[in-house]
């Protein structure tokens, strides 16, 4: 996701709140809570359907949660900033590794995505000297993460030996080619602002 510095890099931006209950946030926890169920279905013969299902739930509550935050003042919160783009990561991790373990999708692809998350995370010390735990996440991040996971679920609905699963496996390569190159693109934009940070913020001196 494209993350640009925001409230804590010093914008003017408002912070949000320390909001916990919120449906946003209930929405990541499910998401989180699902991961080693998928994981788990993947595995059982004749369940491929319902990992399906499980990979386009967790697609659409990732829009929506941020749909509804951006919709309702009382619905943003600094646990959702952080919550949404942690468990967006662990998909990003454990879907692919999965799905090409299951040898729905080739190891190349794991390759660039997982690269990609390397590269930025190597970039959070010079944040953190900063005062920063991370950049905010913004639009084509999102965007990118969104059109990953519309296309990893029909990638895997792909694999049924028929001709309509066939059909599903072009859209689905569609999504995840486009939804990598906007990745990618984004982890670029990412690397820019951190230098930016690195070069407009000074470093905080760590108290004796």
């Amino acid at each position: 996701m494209a993350e640009a510095p925001s409230d804590s890099a010093g914008t003017g931006n408002v912070t949000p709140p320390d909001r916990v209950l919120t449906v946003p946030n209930a929405l990541s926890v499910i998401r989180l809570v699902l991961v080693p169920v998928f994981l788990y279905l993947l595995l059982v013969p004749g369940a491929l359907g319902w990992a399906v299902a499980i990979l386009m739930f967790s697609g659409f509550s990732d829009w929506a949660d941020g749909k509804i935050a951006r919709l309702f003042d009382n619905q943003s919160s600094r646990l959702g900033e952080l919550l949404d783009p942690a468990v967006d990561r662990i998909y990003m991790v454990v879907v692919p590794v999965a799905m090409a373990f299951a040898g729905a999708l080739p190891w190349w692809i794991v390759a660039a995505l997982l690269g990609r998350d390397a590269v930025l995370a190597a970039t959070l010390p010079v944040l953190r000297r900063r005062g920063l735990a991370a950049l905010p996440v913004t639009y084509l991040g999102k965007a990118a993460t969104f059109a990953l996971m519309s296309g990893l679920p029909l990638v895997l609905l792909g694999q049924y030996d028929a001709l309509w699963a066939r059909v599903v496996l072009a859209c689905g390569w569609g999504f995840l080619i486009w939804g990598l190159a906007m990745y990618l693109w984004s982890g670029v934009l990412y690397l820019a602002q951190v230098a930016l940070v690195a070069r407009s913020m000074p470093v905080r001196a760590h108290p004796t």
